[in-house]
């Protein structure tokens, strides 16, 4: 069935559920599946799907229900797992008028304070800050917490939970209960309007602890809008997305999903870490036209996910749109999968590296969309610096009041906040409608990011991204170069350097031995006597080699201090490498750098080794462009007399003392 058939002058939504009845009631529509859950076994790939009418009953349903123990402006705690119900729980919370506040729902069994991990954290961070009056979960979710809990306990998470009113998702969905009002008529709408609060997302972490961001229904309406025309989605759009559900770029596809009216096909990331091929298994099954991924997703694939390595045959001609987000956007890594999957389909000009924070409801621009110039698409995107751009700004001199009403996105000097001229690196910041109302409950620091002026100048608030960019062409193309807070600067005279550069060079320099993408560096006080600041970096292990070869984890050591002097020109000051699984990310697959620090400096790495280097002779320099070490084996430079010695931690970790 066709689906291209629809009103091309369909009125624009204040709020995103107001678009479901509409849709619904298109007879087009009645049997269009709105949003498909796709599960991985053994056996094969199985699938459930809701329809654009059954989603809307089902919203209408749930919404009333919630009224009856909840009102309006209420705050509510999501604990549900990712699929169709929490498709369903999202849109419910926005038609009753409430708060939602989606959280991965952490292990019961582990409630205890000994035991809580990253996500305990993250549900106490959530309960102290937005104080939600109710939570939802499944009912045997819920009876676990209670299990793991009492009133009498010390702990803070444990007594916060049990002040909670609990609503079992189950009731909810209940087909016996009766709605107390099944009106879909959009007319007597009473859920959230445009300046209401209808989210609080927490940033990923990437840069700090989660702060959580103040999103009202009129600006999530506005972002994906906006990200509907830059990506050009259709009723005959079918998105594929395994990324979480809960917040940032997985969240918002799901409204972007609405607006459009297409089909959104989604699964676990879970599911796709265990097999990345699935991904492009199911790329090829419901013949996607569009797909947002993290940049991290593509080497992992060509890896992982190959061509020859599962048993369905792939077709990925469908492919309009390959979204790309998480910078930075590596153009080797782009080109390596291109190379790749274009023998069974792929189109180049389908790539589109984007942008996109938090604090702007998620998306911000692409580089894909270029006035209907295929020309400036890729692979004819230039790079600057390795790096593909995420945008392409109009010309100063432009008055186009589309592009004013829509996204103003400039690069200023961060110490004096005037714009900087094409070509110079600076902060980006970023006006739209679609800018967050704020954190909760952090009103400096919402004045401070959510308020950037231009001096001498009155009108429009900039958003302050904390993210690095700069200008290049006459085309005007945007390159996110890294953020603030990660820059390394030199103590040797010379200019700072962004931390993923030095990433990359250390996993090129042993790929055979160190996990790509799970490697952090940054700045810090040597571990040496001299307490010097030292250019710091933790990487995984593929593999912990068993007895502890030392003189392997002492090569590796030496090969990532030679690879990153010879590509970035930066010395390595200490290398920790750990065991696979134990650098932080996000649950996006970002990496938590100030969070490994802080791990680091507490002791709290599973670490197998460390190499430290405490002075640098000027024979260095020389010996890294003679070793040969960026070639992607371990050197066998620098044999300098190494003392090695056992640490008193929890299993074997070794010390690697190098004085040149």
């Amino acid at each position: 069935m066709s689906y291209e058939n629809y009103d091309p002058c369909f009125p624009d939504q204040p709020v995103v559920d107001r678009y479901l009845p509409l849709w619904a009631k298109q007879p087009s529509f009645r049997y269009k599946p709105a949003f498909v859950w796709a599960e991985d076994s053994p056996r094969g790939m199985a699938w459930a799907s809701i329809t654009y009418t059954e989603l809307s009953s089902s919203v209408e349903d749930i919404a009333s229900r919630l009224l009856h123990p909840l009102q309006r402006g209420d705050t509510l705690l999501i604990l549900c797992s990712p699929g169709l119900q929490l498709v369903k729980l999202l849109f419910a919370a926005q038609r009753a008028g409430l708060v939602a506040i989606p959280i991965i729902p952490p292990d019961p069994s582990s409630f205890s304070p000994a035991k809580q991990g990253p996500a305990h954290h993250h549900l106490l961070r959530a309960l102290s800050q937005a104080n939600p009056k109710a939570a939802i979960a499944h009912s045997s979710y819920i009876s676990a917490v209670t299990r793991s809990i009492s009133p009498s306990t010390s702990d803070r998470l444990a007594r916060l939970l049990h002040k909670l009113q609990w609503i079992p998702v189950d009731d909810l969905e209940d087909e016996n209960q009766n709605s107390c009002c099944p009106n879909s008529d959009t007319s007597e709408y009473l859920g959230c309007g445009p300046t209401d609060t209808y989210l609080i997302q927490y940033t990923s972490g990437a840069t700090g602890i989660p702060k959580p961001v103040l999103v009202t229904a009129g600006a999530a309406a506005h972002n994906v809008r906006v990200a509907r025309k830059a990506y050009d989605l259709q009723p005959s759009s079918v998105i594929v997305s395994w990324l979480p559900q809960y917040h940032d770029c997985g969240l918002m596809f799901l409204l972007l999903t609405v607006v459009s009216g297409a089909t959104c096909v989604l699964t676990s990331p879970g599911a796709f870490l265990h097999r990345p091929r699935l991904w492009l298994e199911l790329i090829t099954e419901f013949k996607a036209t569009c797909t947002p991924v993290p940049s991290f997703t593509l080497p992992l694939v060509v890896k992982r996910g190959g061509i020859d390595q599962g048993t369905l045959r792939l077709k990925l001609g469908s492919m309009r749109n390959l979204i790309l987000i998480n910078e930075p956007i590596y153009k080797s890594s782009v080109d390596e999968f291109v190379d790749e999957f274009a023998r069974v389909g792929l189109n180049p000009s389908s790539i589109s590296p984007s942008y996109g924070l938090a604090e702007n409801g998620t998306f911000v621009s692409t580089a894909w969309q270029c006035q209907g110039e295929e020309g400036c698409r890729y692979p004819n995107m230039p790079s600057y610096n390795k790096l593909l751009p995420s945008a392409r700004l109009s010309s100063p001199s432009s008055s186009s009041s589309y592009e004013e009403e829509e996204m103003d996105i400039i690069v200023v000097n961060q110490e004096t906040c005037e714009p900087v001229e094409d070509g110079v690196e600076g902060e980006i910041w970023v006006s739209s409608p679609s800018n967050a109302a704020g954190y909760l409950g952090h009103p400096s620091l919402t004045h401070e990011v959510f308020h950037g002026r231009l001096p001498g100048r009155a009108g429009k608030c900039y958003v302050r991204t904390g993210d690095r960019g700069i200008v290049k062409g006459d085309e005007r193309y945007l390159y996110v170069v890294g953020r603030t807070v990660d820059v390394i600067r030199m103590h040797d005279g010379r200019n700072s350097v962004h931390a993923h550069y030095i990433e990359t060079a250390v996993h090129n320099s042993s790929p055979k031995y160190l996990r790509g993408g799970c490697v952090a560096a940054f700045e810090m006080a040597s571990p040496m006597p001299s307490k010097r600041m030292v250019v710091a970096v933790v990487a995984e292990l593929q593999t912990k080699e068993e007895g502890g070869r030392v003189g392997t984890y002492r090569r590796i050591g030496e090969a990532i201090r030679e690879g990153v002097l010879k590509e970035e020109g930066v010395r390595v000051g200490w290398v920790v490498l750990v065991e696979s699984g134990s650098v932080p990310k996000t649950t996006s697959g970002k990496l938590r750098r100030w969070l490994a620090k802080n791990k680091l400096l507490e002791g709290r790495f599973p670490v197998v080794c460390e190499v430290c280097f405490e002075e640098y002779s000027s024979a260095v320099e020389e010996r890294g462009e003679k070793d040969g070490v960026g070639s992607g084996e371990v050197g066998e430079g620098m044999r300098d007399a190494v003392l090695v010695r056992a640490l008193g931690t929890a299993g074997r970790r070794f010390s690697l003392i190098s004085f040149l």
